[in-house]
C-alpha cells in the first residue's frame, strides 16, 4: 500500500464540491444479471464498465474474493440473489445498453446514464458522495453511485440525467460561495 498522496487523492470536502466538474455520458447504461455457473462472462471484459459477483451463501453484503476464482477482479462485492432468483450464484454488470444487447443479454434493468465526477476524490473522503446522493434524492432523482480509484461515478435515470448534472452544478456552486465566505457548511 502506497502512502504517496497523489494516489490518495482529495479528502476535503470543501474543496471536492468547489472544484466538482460533472461530465455526463452520452451512452445508456443498463445493470444486467447473469449466471455465474462456470464462471464465463459473455461479453468480453473490455465492454463492461463494472461487474460484482453475488454469491448465494452471504447472510449480507460484503467484499469477497474466492482464492479458486477466475477472475482477474481485485475485489468483488457480494450478496445474496434477488426474489425469487434461486440459490444459484449470479454476475451484476453494468455496461451499455447496445453491448447487453449485442451479447443476447436478456436480464437487465434501469436503463441510466453515467456521472463521472472529475475530481480526484480519495477512496477515503468522507461525505463526498453522500452529498451527491442526498442532494438527487432530495429532487426525487435515483441514483446508483460507483466509486472507482480516480473518480466517482453517478448511474441515473436516462430522462433525469440533465437534470442531475445541474443540479450538480448547484451543488459546486454552493460550495464555491460558501469558500468565500468562510463558511464550513456545504
Amino acid at each position: 500500500m502506497s502512502d504517496d498522496a497523489s494516489f490518495g487523492g482529495e479528502t476535503s470536502l470543501s474543496r471536492l464540491l468547489s472544484t466538482l466538474r460533472a461530465t455526463l455520458h452520452e451512452e445508456t447504461y443498463v445493470f444486467a444479471s447473469i449466471p455465474d455457473d462456470d464462471h464465463h462472462l459473455p461479453v468480453p471484459i473490455e465492454e463492461i464498465t463494472l461487474f460484482f459477483r453475488e454469491p448465494h451463501r452471504t447472510s449480507g453484503a460484503g467484499p469477497s474474493l474466492s482464492s479458486s476464482s477466475s477472475s482477474t477482479a481485485i475485489a468483488l462485492a457480494t450478496e445474496g440473489p434477488g426474489p425469487g432468483q434461486g440459490k444459484g450464484t449470479a454476475i451484476t454488470l453494468i455496461l451499455r445498453l447496445e453491448i447487453a444487447r449485442k451479447h443476447g443479454i436478456q436480464n437487465y434493468a434501469y436503463p441510466c446514464r453515467m456521472i463521472t465526477c472529475d475530481v480526484h476524490s480519495s477512496l477515503e473522503a468522507v461525505g463526498f458522495m453522500a452529498v451527491l446522493a442526498t442532494r438527487l434524492a432530495g429532487r426525487g432523482i435515483s441514483v446508483n453511485p460507483v466509486s472507482g480509484f480516480y473518480h466517482d461515478h453517478l448511474f441515473v435515470p436516462v430522462e433525469r440525467a440533465e437534470e442531475a448534472v445541474s443540479e450538480l452544478q448547484l451543488v459546486r456552486e454552493e460550495a464555491v460561495r460558501n469558500l468565500e465566505t468562510g463558511s464550513k457548511r456545504c
